[in-house]
């Protein structure tokens, strides 16, 4: 079985702001997110999967989900690729 690390991003009413994990379903993963199943800081809004690696295993997947998580230089430059790439984006319509 394959595990996925992922960075989420949405916008706030006056910064984006992102939110990182790991599943071994990406794609339901995002709709428990997006229908306020995910986790408490997801709820409630819009999010938009920005980044997602693979990996073989569970205990490597959770140790790079923490490395993302505590990497703010990182986390901070893919979000600004996306936002530059997506300025127009209206998440509040996906």
């Amino acid at each position: 079985m394959t595990y996925v690390v992922y960075l989420l991003v949405t916008k706030t009413k006056y910064k984006w702001i992102s939110y990182v994990g790991y599943t071994n379903n990406i794609k339901n993963r995002l709709l428990a997110h997006n229908n306020n199943k995910g986790a408490k800081f997801t709820r409630g809004r819009k999010w938009e999967i920005i980044y997602q690696k693979r990996y073989k295993n569970k205990s490597t997947a959770m140790k790079e989900e923490y490395k993302l998580k505590k990497d703010k230089k990182k986390r901070n430059i893919l979000k600004t690729n996306y936002i530059k790439k997506n300025e127009n984006i209206n998440i509040a319509a996906l």
